[in-house]
């Protein structure tokens, strides 16, 4: 008798909990449902602050949007009233410090960069970390040239090569090699032509680079638009080039032969200073073939860069070998 009432008790018990399961489950739900709304709201303001993040490393976004065209140097576009260019982890294009023609108006038209004395084959590097958008020829104006549109929002310009060492679309780091000094294009003797552009625009190169002291003028510049004309002279007069300080051309080029007897010695050892160069590791490189491209031992590569002499490389990789 105990027995059957134990049965006929857990079985009304299990009945009841059956029947009650839907609303158990319903209750669940309701009370999820604010958890719910409230996450997918943390999830937007996360979204949000993340995209923030991302514009704030990469301002070129704000500025350029989707605009994306390898088939042009420049393309003018509005100029912001204000903007602030990051300046921070640069590199020299070139670490020649002889400027040999100012930005600005010569020969009765604008000059829209710098002209740097490099020679044909001297090593060009990347100002900024970027993305490669034109690699193009240009016989009468910059020759054979590279424009790299970089984080902070400048485009850079390099002209006048003698060879160009990316292609369109690649990311390249700064200080890597992008290309070779020349003289292609409108050129009168081999040189690096300079640009750094701002929504197309051409700015004073001046403003953020001093190829003289072979550093950057400030960590960020504030670009604006009202005060740059006044701001562009002020920067060409503290930085403009060494032949304002009455060096004659000859003297500044030492064009036959890379003679330099009557070069004044400041200027000798500006142009022939020793740089340093770099290579691209490529798929399938190992130390000792890119030791024998480059004509170095295995020995100096591991110097330069600090590996073992088994170190195994990987393609992108930049490695000094002078």
């Amino acid at each position: 008798m105990t027995f059957s009432k134990t049965v006929k008790t857990l079985t009304i018990s299990l009945l009841f909990a059956l029947a009650s399961e839907p609303v158990a489950g319903q209750d669940l739900l309701a009370r999820q449902a604010p958890v719910d709304r409230r996450a997918k709201k943390l999830d937007s303001i996360e979204i949000k602050n993340v995209a923030a993040r991302e514009n704030l490393q990469s301002p070129a976004a704000q500025l350029y949007g989707d605009d994306w065209d390898n088939r042009y140097a420049h393309r003018t576009t509005e100029l912001p009233d204000s903007f602030i260019v990051n300046l921070r982890h640069f590199c020299m294009p070139t670490p020649s410090r002889v400027v040999t023609s100012n930005f600005g108006s010569r020969w009765g038209r604008s000059h829209k960069g710098l002209d740097i004395k490099v020679y044909i084959g001297d090593t060009i590097r990347a100002a900024f970390s970027g993305k490669v958008r034109v690699v193009r020829y240009e016989g009468g104006g910059y020759g054979k040239y590279v424009v790299i549109r970089h984080p902070n929002g400048l485009e850079t310009i390099y002209g006048h090569l003698s060879k160009q060492l990316v292609t369109e679309n690649e990311n390249v780091r700064a200080g890597e090699p992008i290309g070779l000094g020349g003289n292609t294009g409108r050129s009168t003797g081999s040189h690096l032509h300079f640009e750094t552009r701002l929504c197309g625009v051409a700015l004073n190169p001046a403003l953020f680079f001093d190829f003289r002291n072979q550093d950057v003028v400030a960590d960020q510049v504030l670009f604006r638009k009202d005060s740059y004309e006044r701001e562009s002279i002020i920067a060409t007069r503290e930085r403009g080039k060494i032949g304002n300080g009455g060096y004659t051309r000859d003297q500044i080029y030492g064009e036959v032969g890379h003679s330099d007897d009557n070069m004044p010695s400041e200027v000798r050892q500006a142009v022939n200073q020793p740089e340093r160069v770099y290579y691209k590791v490529t798929k399938g490189d190992t130390l000792e073939s890119i030791a024998q491209k480059c004509g170095v031992t295995v020995e100096t590569l591991c110097r330069l860069n600090g590996y073992r002499k088994n170190q195994r490389v990987r393609p992108g990789q930049i490695i000094r070998y002078v």
